[in-house]
C-alpha cells in the first residue's frame, strides 16, 4: 500500500464567470500541476467531477473533452457525478488509484457553471438542481433543497430548541471568513440582523441563510511518496497526507430516513475516515463542511462528533466555530461565502486544507492546523464523503 499524498492544489475564484468550462478547469488544473512543480507527463490517470454538464452545458462526455483541453489525452479519463459530492467522489477514487498503486499520480477536480451567465435564470436552475431528489415522491411535489434542509432543521430546532439567531450566526461567520478569501464569491460581512431580515426563502430559511448558484473549478494532483518527493525535489510545497476518506449513503427519499435530522450517512462516513486515519474527532484542528444551508452545517458539525447533539447552534453563537475559536469551521467561507459550483465545491475543500495545513492561508489562517477534515454530501443528505488530511506525515 502506498501513502497517498496532495501534491498539488488550484483553484479559480468562485463566482458569475462568463466563460466556457473548459477554460474554467484549465485554469485550476494548469494551477494545480504549477503548484506541484509536475508537467502533464507526469498524470497518468484524469478523474471529473461533474453534476449537471448534461442538462446545462448539454455535454455529458465531459472527461476526456476537458482532457483534450489541456493536453491529457491518452490516458485514462472518467466523469464522476454524486450530486453536490460529485468531486469528492472522484478525490476518493484518485486516492484509492495512487493507494493500491495503480496509478502514481491522478489530476482529480470539478467543474460547473451554475449562475445566470449559463442562460438559466435562479427558477430554473433550482428545477435543475431538484433532479438529485427523488423523482417519483419529492420532485412531484415541487420540493427543492431549501424545503428538504428547511425540514431537516426544522426538526433539530423543534427536538433541541435550536434558534434563527443561532441558525444567523453561521451565516455572519461564514462571511467574516470569505471577507478574508480573495476566492470567495461572497466578501462582505453581514450582521445577524441582516440576516434575520432578509426574505424568507424555505422556512426557517431566509436569504442569508443559503449558498449562492457559482461558477467555478478546482483541481489537485494526487500522488504517491515517489511523485511527492519529486515534486518537493523541483520545488514544490509541502505535500499534505491523505489519511483516511469515508463514503456513505443514506436512504432516499427523506420521508424515509429514520432520524432526519442525524444525517446518518455522514456519522457512518465520519466513522470510516476516523478509523482509518487513526483519529478521533477532538485531532482535527480544521474543518471544511458542507454549509448548503447555515442549518446544513449545525447538523454536520453534530454529526461529525465534534459537538453532542443539540450543542451545534449554541456553539457557533458561542464564537467556538469561528477563527480563533477552539475548532474553525469552513475558514475558507464555506459554500454559504465561498459560493457552491456544484462539481467544483468537494475538491475546493481540498485546495482549502491543504492551503491551511501548508500555513499559507493568510489572514484566515487557522493556528498550528495539522489536521484538517472535509465533509460534502450530495442530494437530501443520501450521499456523504469525509476525507481527512495531516500535514508532516
Amino acid at each position: 500500500m502506498h501513502q497517498p499524498h496532495v501534491v498539488g492544489a488550484g483553484m479559480t475564484r468562485f463566482a458569475a464567470h462568463d466563460r466556457p468550462l473548459a477554460e474554467l478547469f484549465g485554469e485550476a488544473a494548469v494551477s494545480a500541476l504549477d503548484d506541484a512543480s509536475l508537467g502533464t507527463d507526469a498524470i497518468e490517470a484524469f478523474y471529473l467531477g461533474n453534476a449537471m454538464g448534461g442538462q446545462i452545458e448539454n455535454a455529458s462526455h465531459l472527461a476526456p473533452q476537458l482532457a483534450s483541453h489541456i493536453g491529457l489525452a491518452g490516458i485514462p479519463c472518467q466523469r464522476f457525478e454524486d450530486a453536490c459530492a460529485t468531486s469528492s467522489n472522484a478525490f476518493k477514487h484518485a486516492v484509492q488509484a495512487v493507494e493500491s498503486g495503480r496509478h502514481d499520480a491522478v489530476l482529480v477536480g470539478g467543474v460547473e457553471r451554475c449562475t445566470p451567465e449559463t442562460g438559466l435564470d435562479t427558477a430554473e436552475m433550482t428545477t435543475q438542481f431538484a433532479t438529485a431528489m427523488h423523482e417519483l415522491y419529492e420532485q412531484p411535489v415541487g420540493l427543492s433543497f431549501p424545503g428538504v434542509f428547511g425540514l431537516l432543521t426544522d426538526r433539530h430546532m423543534h427536538e433541541y430548541g435550536t434558534t434563527e439567531e443561532q441558525l444567523a450566526e453561521v451565516a455572519v461567520k461564514n462571511h467574516f471568513h470569505g471577507s478574508l478569501n480573495p476566492d470567495a464569491q461572497h466578501g462582505r460581512e453581514i450582521t445577524v440582523e441582516e440576516v434575520l431580515d432578509s426574505p424568507v426563502v424555505a422556512s426557517p430559511f431566509r436569504l442569508y441563510d443559503c449558498c449562492p448558484f457559482s461558477d467555478g473549478a478546482s483541481a489537485v494532483v494526487v500522488a504517491n511518496e515517489s511523485v511527492a518527493e519529486t515534486a518537493r525535489d523541483q520545488g514544490a510545497d509541502e505535500p499534505i497526507a491523505v489519511q483516511g476518506v469515508g463514503h456513505a449513503t443514506d436512504v432516499v427519499p427523506i420521508a424515509d430516513k429514520v432520524d432526519p435530522g442525524a444525517t446518518q450517512a455522514a456519522r457512518d462516513a465520519a466513522e470510516q475516515a476516523y478509523d482509518a486515519a487513526g483519529i478521533g474527532p477532538g485531532d482535527v484542528d480544521v474543518v471544511e463542511l458542507h454549509d448548503c444551508f447555515t442549518g446544513a452545517e449545525i447538523l454536520a458539525t453534530e454529526a461529525l462528533g465534534f459537538f453532542e447533539a443539540g450543542e451545534g447552534g449554541p456553539a457557533a453563537a458561542e464564537g467556538r466555530t469561528r477563527l480563533g475559536g477552539e475548532l474553525p469551521v469552513n475558514p475558507s467561507g464555506g459554500l454559504k461565502a465561498k459560493g457552491h459550483p456544484i462539481g467544483a465545491t468537494g475538491t475546493a475543500q481540498i485546495v482549502e486544507l491543504v492551503t491551511q495545513l501548508r500555513g499559507a492561508a493568510g489572514e484566515r489562517q487557522v493556528e498550528d492546523a495539522q489536521v484538517g477534515l472535509a465533509h460534502n454530501l450530495g442530494g437530501d443528505t443520501a450521499t456523504t464523503l469525509v476525507s481527512v488530511l495531516e500535514a508532516g506525515a
